[in-house]
């Protein structure tokens, strides 16, 4: 080959490199194919490119511009649209071209939590059935992957997918049936994101500059040091550990025995128990695209801490609301069911303080909802199986708050109360038609206390639409009441014409269990 010909073909090799350089316009996972978009919003789309580089989009008749940052990130915001179940082609021109195709514009939610929102059909009561079912082309799921946001499997983070049995599979069961009452009650498409990982705690989905901002919540950061520093040891122990335990198991199978259930893995291994991680890997690379709300299903890992809970779950949704920068977007909250074996007694356990602390954050965080769930938990499953019933209260919810809908979106709402002599009145909020008895001929699992702090069941009538009288002769001088607040109330009837049951709660704020534990 001739010298002059091996430098003109250098040269053009070369240039090809330095195109492909270039041509670097990229989206996020989050914006691929099959997506739905918000309806009547400003949506943004956003991605990478070369610093100054002009970046066009078009869709359903609208261009817009943008040019690259110095750091190479670029945004537009489509226009508002309406509601469009015909698949659509997004255009995205730069140096290179994206297509990005059957995309619908309808209503978009997020689903969060731990194991009870991860749970899949395949776990709760008639799944089988609702998998066989689950064609419903017009609802797209993008399900988050755990693998992929903690670098043990190769991107995408998802991939939107129209709902059908296959699809289904490995999505949330909650997240499913609330998508489902959604779209048969709105009539558009629906988009659900699901962002789920079993076993987690609220401080690994919280941005950690706002932890650090805490005295209260500093110390959920700390711990990832301490935990740094102990691995190794905490490793050599667990896999021992798990060696003598697999000879074990093996022995028991032998004989014909269960085996004993494996050793749990120590906090100091569980990647996802670190602060901030989960939200690093999770939330955060679904930021801006713009959401009509989200619903939260955790707790269950707080148990230990519920004091602290009730400080860290309003700095969460804060923290996602300022990030996404679309205000104060309707946040929805399942409260924890009913666990554990009734007790015969007043008791003050975590379980229940934890579920305080949600309906607290519900009640002081503005737009913000509580789907409560204290009839459908089950006593040794940690998991209740009926999840169709939970997402067609967290449903019922959204169409009120999010959608308007005028009718009663839940049980009763505790609002406030009022000593009168041996007496305490209660007023409940979300009374609909009137305070009912679900069924019995009195209202059970109330408890009343005086200054000595002892608990004591009480006598409960409905005196009003809207009031509760709570009384007992062992309390002749009452401060204070509590509703439902066991782990596992045996008979919470108190309810409206919705037969939702009415939230637990307490009216003191008298020391817990897990008071100054952090």
């Amino acid at each position: 080959m001739k010298p002059i010909f091996k430098f003109a073909l250098s040269i053009v090799a070369l240039f090809a490199v330095a195109s492909a350089a270039r041509a670097n316009v990229s989206v996020p996972d989050v914006l691929s194919d099959g997506m739905v978009l918000q309806q009547n919003q400003k949506v943004p789309i956003w991605g990478q490119a070369d610093p100054g580089e002009s970046v066009t989009i078009t869709f359903a008749g609208q261009s817009k511009a943008a040019t690259a940052s110095a750091d190479g990130k670029w945004l537009v915001k489509l226009d508002p649209m309406r509601a469009s179940a015909t698949p659509a082609t997004m255009t995205i021109l730069g140096k290179n071209t994206i297509e990005l195709k059957d995309i619908l514009v309808g209503e978009v939610w997020l689903v969060a939590g731990q194991s009870n929102m991860q749970r899949l059909l395949s776990e709760t009561a008639n799944g089988e059935a609702a998998i066989a079912s689950a064609n419903h082309p017009l609802i797209r799921l993008f399900n988050v992957s755990r693998q992929v946001a903690f670098k043990h499997a190769k991107p995408p983070l998802a991939t939107w997918r129209a709902c059908s049995p296959q699809s289904v599979k490995e999505f949330s069961a909650a997240g499913y049936y609330f998508g489902v009452e959604l779209e048969n009650e709105l009539h558009v498409p629906i988009g659900l994101i699901n962002s789920s990982y079993g076993g987690s705690q609220a401080e690994a989905w919280t941005p950690v500059e706002y932890l650090l901002a805490s005295d209260d919540l500093r110390p959920t950061v700390e711990r990832t040091k301490i935990w740094d520093e102990e691995r190794p040891r905490v490793r050599a122990e667990y896999d021992e550990a798990i060696k003598k335990w697999r000879a074990e198991a093996d022995r028991a199978i032998a004989a014909g025995a269960r085996p004993s259930p494996s050793p749990a893995v120590p906090d100091a291994l569980r990647e996802y128990r670190i602060a901030s991680s989960i939200y690093n890997g999770m939330i955060a690379p679904l930021i801006p695209f713009h959401i009509r709300g989200a619903i939260w299903y955790q707790g269950e890992s707080n148990e230990a801490r519920a004091q602290q809970y009730e400080i860290l779950l309003p700095t969460m949704i804060r923290a996602w609301r300022e990030h996404w920068g679309e205000g104060t977007f309707p946040f929805g909250i399942v409260q924890l069911p009913n666990y554990r074996n009734p007790k015969s007694e007043p008791a003050d356990e975590p379980w229940s303080f934890i579920r305080e602390a949600q309906r607290r954050t519900a009640v002081k965080t503005p737009n913000t909802g509580l789907i409560v769930t204290i009839d459908i938990g089950e006593a040794h499953d940690i998991h209740p199986k009926n999840k169709l019933e939970v997402g067609k209260r967290m449903a019922r919810w959204a169409l009120v708050d999010a959608y308007g809908r005028k009718m009663t979106k839940s049980g009763p709402m505790f609002r406030e109360a009022n000593i009168s002599g041996s007496t305490i009145v209660l007023t409940f909020d979300e009374v609909g038609s009137g305070l009912r008895i679900r069924d019995g001929d009195k209202l059970d699992e109330f408890a009343i206390a005086g200054a000595d702090h002892k608990w004591f069941w009480a006598t409960a009538r409905i005196i009003a639409k809207n009031k509760v009288e709570v009384s007992s002769p062992s309390v002749p001088q009452p401060l204070a009441v509590r509703y439902a607040f066991n782990n596992n109330p045996r008979h919470p009837n108190l309810t409206n014409e919705t037969g939702l049951p009415a939230t637990p709660f307490r009216t003191d704020n008298w020391p817990g269990p897990t008071d100054g534990k952090r």
